[in-house]
């Protein structure tokens, strides 16, 4: 299976929790400190609800599609290449309160799209700094 996932960094993440549940019928998948994510089948979606500043605009952080393996991150790395995109690999990362394998590319107005499988669940949100590419941060997955 895989999904659409749609990460948003919002000011009011206990008000925004609120709608989403209510837009979507459904409680939050996971919940950490400023962080939550909605892992719907209807329709196919992962939404990420990440903390940003107090009185802030909703914003895009980054897009994705989450996928069933490994093997699915490396089949959309090979193919992303192929077509002369320029991609970036990750292996056993933590970010996102969670372990994965993915692929950063970028669209061509710098939006970051992220080719990922959750391998396990992590204790932290934020990549370390110096990460080659930095996710649930405030620079957006740039």
């Amino acid at each position: 299976m895989s999904r659409v996932q749609l990460a948003l960094r919002v000011a009011d993440l206990e008000g925004s929790i609120a709608f989403y549940t209510k837009l979507f019928g459904a409680e939050p998948a996971k919940r950490r400190p400023g962080y939550a994510n909605f892992a719907l089948t209807e329709p196919p979606l992962k939404l990420v609800l990440i903390e940003g500043e107090p009185g802030a605009d909703t914003r895009l952080d980054h897009l994705g599609v989450e996928v069933g393996s490994s093997e699915d991150v490396t089949a959309a790395t090979d193919r992303l290449a192929r077509v002369g995109l320029a991609t970036r690999p990750e292996t056993d990362t933590s970010c996102c309160y969670a372990l994965q394998d993915k692929v950063w590319v970028h669209g061509p107005g710098g939006e970051p799209w992220e080719v990922y499988v959750v391998k396990a669940d992590a204790d932290t949100l934020e990549k370390a700094a110096g990460a080659p590419e930095a996710c649930c941060t405030t620079s957006g997955g740039r």
